[in-house]
């Protein structure tokens, strides 16, 4: 098959998934096309929303309409990285056996990340990185697709503990998930409220989902656009040569090189999935907000100004 014929697929597979995943999931849709849009990018979202916004439903709705292999870890203070990796026990040989964790699985729903430790959150930054685990000196590779999905409550709550930058920088995308509309809430209640069943449909292969991220990375891009990202990146960087006014004022840390990797790799699936066969800037901007969000750092200024990174990113286009 061509790389045209498959993005034609790419677009018609994607348009699928939005509705067989719409079936259970009301209104949510630029979620759920973020979501989405890391998926084929091969990437790992970070979804931050209050207790009750069906983030585990949603999460476990897109495995079963791609057809992958779910776990879900519920991240709680006194979980251990064991709990998550694995660990090695005595067999009835006497002989060690490695015991899988959670992490093995295709997409990882990684539930209220912030309510465990920094040393258990640690845990999965090989696994998000290297897609493989290392226990007691042994190296065992992860099944692609691999993908972790994580929620994390806001900040702010009680008993929570922030994630490390590095953590962080890890996500493609942090996703924030707002309330229904009133009129979705209504939907909502009136689907969870009965005895409706209803089936959502395997859509996709493990097989199809790598050969379409394989087509992403074959995607060209200008190098204007090229150089557009990297500058955008660079500008939120504060006290260097690009910065403007507003980052220099309200920004302490700005994005690192993954930044600018992971705004190409968005945009140009973001650029296939709406039949386009090279990003152009409007497909940096419309990814922009996500893969910056959780990359930059406001200081006490902003926060007692109440200037959000949002505003500063959309001001740097």
């Amino acid at each position: 098959m061509s790389d045209v014929a498959a993005i034609h697929q790419l677009v018609e597979k994607h348009k699928l998934l939005r509705q067989e995943i719409a079936k259970v999931i009301v209104g949510q849709d630029a979620v759920i096309e973020q979501i989405l849009l890391a998926i084929f990018s091969g990437g790992h979202v970070l979804l931050i929303g209050v207790p009750g916004l069906a983030k585990t439903l949603m999460v476990n709705t897109l495995a079963q309409a791609l057809g992958l292999d779910f776990k879900r870890i519920q991240f709680t203070p006194d979980l251990m990285p064991s709990d998550i990796l694995g660990s090695e026990i005595l067999d009835n040989n006497r002989a060690f056996k490695f015991v899988k964790g959670p992490i093995f699985g295709n997409i990882i729903l990684a539930d209220e990340i912030n309510r465990t430790p920094p040393k258990t959150q640690a845990a999965l930054l090989e696994a998000m990185q290297e897609k493989s685990v290392t226990v007691a000196g042994n190296h065992y590779k992860l099944s692609l697709p691999y993908f972790v999905l994580a929620t994390q409550n806001p900040i702010e709550q009680e008993g929570t503990y922030p994630l490390p930058e590095a953590q962080l920088d890890r996500f493609m995308f942090a996703v924030e998930l707002t309330y229904p509309t009133f009129e979705e809430e209504v939907n909502v209640v009136k689907n969870t409220t009965s005895d409706v069943n209803v089936t959502v449909n395997k859509l996709l292969t493990s097989d199809e989902i790598i050969s379409f991220q394989q087509l992403i990375r074959r995607i060209p891009v200008a190098d204007n656009v090229v150089e557009y990202a990297v500058r955008l990146v660079s500008k939120t960087r504060p006290n260097t040569p690009g910065a403007p006014d507003q980052v220099n004022q309200y920004i302490d840390w700005g994005a690192g090189p993954r930044a600018s990797q992971n705004l190409i790799l968005a945009a140009k699936t973001h650029a296939a999935i709406h039949g386009k066969f090279s990003p152009d800037i409007e497909n940096i901007q419309a990814v922009a907000i996500s893969v910056l969000r959780h990359r930059i750092i406001k200081n006490y200024k902003a926060e007692a100004e109440g200037i959000t990174k949002e505003e500063i990113i959309t001001n740097l286009f």
